[in-house]
């Protein structure tokens, strides 16, 4: 294995290689006009590797004809602020350079191309890339929104935007919108297209095709057909670590995705729940060839509860059931039987009664002074049930609306898990407290998930293993 993974951080020098997309996030203001004749007062480029800004380029420009008088009056830029500016062919080179083997991404994208087309075409140059446009992709994956003008869009999604209708807060404002429309798109549309976009090289090997700057971070990852198809998912704590063993794996599977795998793009979470609830929702939605395994429902036992004759509240341990409503699932009925033991001893209840231990008498916690006594009768039902109710108080979802907050994608960022009258609704990231305070903005944040017994499985084991999680019980 030593071996291998030398092998491998020798392959990333020699070969450089970058199977992540990489975007050049674009505003452009210009001096108005008649069609293909505006010229260009203000260029912001943001380069975005699909989590973070690596470089920008940011300058006015001098167009060279005047500023017509409602641009001047909607941008503030005049003819005076730009008579000592750079011109265009001054600063073309450092546009070809920022946005080389990038796709442009704007709001109202075709705009902004045909404006770079135009500038370059006057100098003799062929300007080429490919483009996404966050107006589209804002009306596919937020249907619900009022406008998509990008001003009216942010105002409602809670994004912060300064300097309205100059290049620089326009293209920083549109990079964390595209980073939210990413992260609400569960068919991973974009990612797949992006794919497809990329200019197609020769792989010097079928087996490795792995990038170095994946980061050995928590999140989701993607593995793609050269068509783009994504083949399989998975998610980690660390990404490169879990990478680097599939390609180093002689296990059958391993060995048939090593021949089919293109490319390797990722999408971080911060968190390992969000990263889990990902992870089983996209598998649903896009069903890659080999995830056949967790397709399937992924817990093995589940803890119920009954009134026996005398009145008492039972927990009870059983396998799966799709047929009945469990309080709490469980991957193996190892982990049912702990789990359960540790409630007995924080609840103080009765082995007997849960199943623990089998005796037609006292059961042994009441040999030592830890059960009261529900087992022979010696406290009453409706004592022994007030603490069953109060377990299932904090462990079941049930008519609870809450918010389960963890940590996010950077030290400033949260994530948040949504339940909303028992039912799962879905996840977002947020920055600023006024956007988790507010109902209304964190709906729109919210990327909607599917309610399963899937999810609340792996939302309920985490909150069992995880303390110090924060949950904020909302109210009706």
């Amino acid at each position: 294995m030593i071996l291998l993974w030398f092998a491998l951080e020798v392959l990333f020098l020699e070969n450089e290689i970058t199977i992540s997309s990489v975007y050049s996030i674009i505003d452009i203001e210009t001096t108005g006009g008649k069609y293909n004749e505006e010229g260009i007062t203000e260029i912001a480029i943001y380069k975005f590797d699909g989590h973070k800004i690596v470089d920008q380029f940011i300058s006015l420009v001098n167009p060279e004809i005047p500023i017509q008088p409602f641009v001047v009056n909607l941008t503030g830029i005049n003819n005076e602020m730009l008579r000592q500016a750079p011109k265009f062919y001054e600063v073309a080179k450092r546009i070809v350079e920022i946005t080389e083997e990038t796709i442009i991404v704007a709001h109202n994208a075709s705009f902004d191309y045909r404006i770079l087309k135009t500038e370059f075409s006057r100098l003799g140059f062929e300007f080429e890339r490919e483009t996404l446009c966050t107006v589209e992709l804002s009306k596919k994956l937020l249907p619900d929104v009022k406008s998509y003008s990008l001003g009216k869009l942010v105002r409602e999604l809670g994004i912060p935007m300064s300097d309205r209708h100059r290049a620089s807060g326009d293209a920083k404002a549109t990079v964390t919108l595209f980073k939210l429309l990413m992260s609400k798109d569960s068919q991973k549309e974009i990612i797949s297209n992006t794919v497809r976009m990329e200019p197609k090289r020769q792989l010097d090997s079928k087996l490795l095709r792995i990038i170095e700057k994946i980061p050995g971070e928590t999140g989701v990852y993607y593995m793609h057909r050269e068509d783009g198809t994504i083949i399989y998912i998975g998610k980690s704590r660390n990404l490169k670590k879990r990478i680097v063993q599939h390609f180093t794996s002689d296990q059958r599977k391993s060995k048939k995705m090593q021949e089919e795998v293109q490319s390797v793009s990722f999408e971080l979470t911060g968190s390992d729940l969000i990263a889990m609830l990902k992870e089983s929702e996209e598998i649903k939605i896009n069903k890659p060839i080999y995830n056949r395994a967790l397709r399937r429902t992924i817990y093995q036992y589940q803890l119920n509860s009954f009134t026996d004759e005398n009145g008492y509240i039972n927990l009870c341990i059983e396998k799966a059931d799709a047929r009945k409503k469990p309080i709490t699932t469980f991957n193996n009925l190892t982990q049912a039987k702990e789990t359960l033991h540790k409630i007995v001893g924080t609840y103080g209840l009765c082995q007997k009664l849960t199943g623990l231990y089998q005796t037609k008498s006292a059961c042994f916690s009441y040999t030592i002074r830890e059960c009261a006594g529900a087992c022979i009768g010696q406290e009453s039902p409706e004592e022994y049930n007030q603490k069953v109710n109060d377990f299932l108080q904090k462990y079941s979802f049930e008519n609870k609306t809450m918010l389960i907050i963890d940590r996010g994608r950077d030290i400033e960022e949260r994530s948040v898990v949504y339940i909303e009258k028992g039912t799962f609704k879905g996840i977002a990231f947020f920055n600023l407290n006024f956007q988790i305070n507010r109902p209304e903005i964190l709906k729109t944040l919210i990327t909607p998930m599917s309610h399963n017994k899937d999810a609340q499985h792996i939302i309920q084991s985490y909150l069992r293993k995880q303390k110090g999680i924060k949950i904020i019980e909302l109210q009706e």
